[in-house]
This record gives C-alpha cells, structure tokens and sequence, in this order.
C-alpha cells in the first residue's frame, strides 16, 4: 500500500476537481517578490552579483573572470564524457535537426494578391538569443540539445548558454558536449533569477540579449514575468509536467513506470495518470513501490513528494470521455497515451503540448532526441503556446509591392477608407497629390 493522492473523479466537488489543475507556479507571489532584489542587484551591480549569488545561492565557488566557461573547459569535457554518452548527445542532435530543418519556413514568399498587387512574409533570425539550461536538479545536456538545434538551425547570429555552476565553478561536462556540437561555444556559469537579468541587462562578461528561452525553476519563471518589459521571455516553461492517459488495452504497472519519469525532476514538478480503468488504475498504486525500489534516493524522494502531494497521483475517471475532458481542462507538457491503439482517441484531445503515442513512446524517448522539441509550455499554457521551434528563433517580416498598374485600384479603396476613419494624411498620400509627384509635376 502506497500514501499516493487517489482521487475518483465522480466523488469530487468543483472546488477540489479544480485544485487537481493547480500546479506550482500557478501563484508565484511570493517568489516574485524574492526575485526582485536579485534583478535589481544584477542590474546594479553586474558581475560582482553573480559571483555573490553564485556563493550564495548555488554554493558555487567562482571569480568575476570565471563567469565564462573558456574554450579548454569545452575541450576537456570530451575527455571526462563517456564515448556512449556523446554518441547518445550526436543521435539526439542529428534526430533534432533533422526535425527543424523540415520545420524550418522558407526565407520569403510573395503572392499575387491581385494583378500586378504583391504581398507575403520574409523570416529573418533574431539577433540574439539566450538558452537557459538548468541544473539544480540534475544536468541537462538534452535540453542543450532542445534549445540549440533549433536556434543553429535558425540561424541565429549570437547565441550564449546560461546554466547554474556547480560547486566546484564548473559547468556540467556533457553540457558543453552538446553545446560544441550543437554549434555554441559561449556558455556563462550563472542560474536561476541572477541568469536571466544578467542576459537581459548585460553585465561586464554577459552579453545582453534580445530574446531567452529554455525551461526553469519558479523562481526563474518568475524573473522572466518581470523583465517582460526588457527581454523577450519566450514560451512559458517551467517545472515538468505530465499526464499519463490509460485505457483497459495497457498494463497499470506500465502506466506507473511512465508516471514516474517526469515526477522525478522534483518536488514542484506534476505528474498524474488518468484512467477510466480501475484495474489499470490499482495495478499502478500496487507497481509504485517496486518501481521506486530500482530507483536512486533522490529520484524516489522527488517523486514520492510529487505523488503524494497537491500536484501529482492517480485519477479514475468515471468514463473515458471525463478523462478527455480532464487532460484537454489540464493542458499538460508532456501527454503520454498509453493504449494499443492510441489514434482512436487522438482527436478527442486538443490541449497538449507534446502528444506521445502508444506504449513504445514514453517521455524519456521524446526527451533525449525523437525529434520534436521537448522544450514545452507549463501551467496550463499549452492551450495557446505550441512546443519550441524553428520559428521561435526568427521572426517575421510583411512583404507588399504594388506595381504602378496595380495602384490606381488599391488607391481608390484606401482613399474611401481613410475618409471614413478620419485620417488626412492617409487620404492625401493616396490622392492625386501622390499622382502629381509620380509623373514627376511637383
């Protein structure tokens, strides 16, 4: 027997089937307001804050010239990485470009609206981009890989890592395996809220920057709310989250494994299975123990908080339409359905970030490198956000030309427009003042 948060969906009031869509980000008070000295004193500061939040926020021992990671820290990390696990990083990489490069938008398009009347899009990159790569909580070279392929891809000009030291001032080795061979050679050694002030204001090492993407902590999401008005926070995405959706085709101990693998990153991560099944669902809560005995100390900790908890367990649904109702009403990350045949009930489901399909594609597939970016929007916000992307990284231009045959017409219709809305100016560049300088009278 478990202590794991079951709930039978039918036996629960409006209020508590809405705290089941909580995560812990959703109030991020309290965090902000922890946040704010951290930005101020970065922009005020600059480096000398993030040798000081290095000692004393990640316990890291670092020195104003320290703040870069230098180009033998990345030759060195070859060394120190196992052969199968840069194998592992290249698979990744070359599965994720492979990915982009057909996401990727052509560079323009223009279309003739009407005779001799032109418009479409261009796409250029952004100048500058920052990745946030976390480690508070384990090392993350695959979200170097989720984060960099598609900005190379893009072809974005200037592209820097940041990612929180590790005690020693070192950057985690396979991270900066991916980041060379991704195609990014500058990382800084700073974390949380310090990291993405310093990338927004710049500092004396940190180059400011237009736009950072990348998964964090509350505390990052939360700094990346308030220096909205400095940078270009990119897509929501903070602690993991999952649902594991099963039906009567799958077995719950499979259901369990899979539960697990997001509830792991940590105690603010969400994790829960949903099921209409009761067989699947108490095959699951007896697996549980097992699973979490194949596991390290850490990971069973982290989970276990998840799923004992306000953000994580097991849903038994009354119907398998209550359980569509409850995954689109949650919105996750990360979505797993779990079913021989999983196409069945894919058009029944339309909020969710990342949708993996049948018992041979669990999370940990699409995290470490099937191809589609596992870099997604949290809390909620998969019900406008889409995962990264190609076009993230770029941004989009209207074209228009109007040919001298063409003009006359559009010129009329504007002329009415204008008119009508009040505008002179609008009205006069489209009237026979403009037809006057044209034939070249004025």
């Amino acid at each position: 027997m478990t202590d794991v948060s079951y709930h039978e969906f039918d036996k629960l009031d409006a209020e508590q089937r809405a705290a089941l869509l909580r995560r812990s980000e959703t109030d991020l008070s309290g965090v902000i307001e922890k946040v704010k000295p951290i930005i101020e004193a970065v922009w005020a500061e600059g480096d000398a804050a993030l040798v000081r939040f290095a000692r004393e926020l990640d316990k890291a021992d670092l020195s104003a010239g320290g703040l870069k990671a230098t180009e033998a820290e990345f030759d060195a990390a070859f060394d120190q990485v196992e052969d199968s696990v840069v194998e592992a990083i290249k698979f990744g990489i070359d599965n994720i470009r492979r990915f982009h490069e057909e996401q990727k938008p052509e560079a323009m398009w223009l279309k003739e609206m009407r005779p001799g009347a032109y418009a479409g899009d261009r796409f250029t990159p952004i100048r500058s981009v920052a990745l946030y790569i976390p480690r508070g909580k384990g090392a993350f070279p695959s979200v170097t890989m989720m984060t960099a392929v598609p900005a190379v891809v893009a072809g974005v000009p200037e592209l820097a890592i940041a990612t929180p030291p590790a005690p020693d001032g070192s950057v985690d080795a396979a991270t900066l395996v991916a980041a060379r061979l991704a195609g990014v050679e500058t990382v800084y050694k700073c974390g949380g809220a310090q990291a993405v002030a310093a990338v927004a204001y710049g500092t004396e090492t940190v180059k400011p920057a237009l736009k950072i993407v990348g998964p964090g902590s509350p505390w990052v999401v939360a700094a990346k709310r308030l220096l909205a008005g400095v940078i270009d926070p990119g897509l929501p995405a903070g602690p993991s989250e999952a649902v594991i959706f099963a039906d009567d085709t799958v077995c719950g101990g499979l259901a369990a494994l899979d539960l697990l693998v997001e509830a792991e990153h940590g105690p603010d991560s969400s994790a829960w299975l949903v099921t209409h099944s009761r067989r699947v669902a108490e095959e699951a809560l007896a697996a549980l123990p097992d699973h979490w005995a194949e596991m390290t100390e850490q990971r069973v900790a982290f989970s276990k908080a998840v799923l004992t908890g306000r953000y994580g367990g097991v849903l038994l649904t009354p119907s398998v339409e209550e359980s569509y109702r409850f995954v689109n009403d949650y919105a996750p990350e990360h979505l797993e359905i779990l079913s021989t045949d999983p196409f069945a009930h894919l058009s029944h489901i339309t909020e969710a970030a990342e949708i993996l399909m049948g018992p041979h594609t669990p999370v940990s597939i699409a995290n470490f490198g099937l191809g589609p970016n596992a870099v997604l929007p949290t809390s909620r916000w998969a019900r406008t956000f889409g995962p990264l992307s190609v076009t993230d990284f770029v941004k989009r231009s209207s074209i228009g030309y109007v040919t001298a045959s063409a003009y006359p017409e559009f010129a009329g219709h504007a002329r009415t427009l204008a008119r009508y809305e009040g505008f002179s100016s609008h009205e006069r560049a489209v009237s026979d003042v403009r037809d006057t300088y044209l034939r070249g009278e004025r």
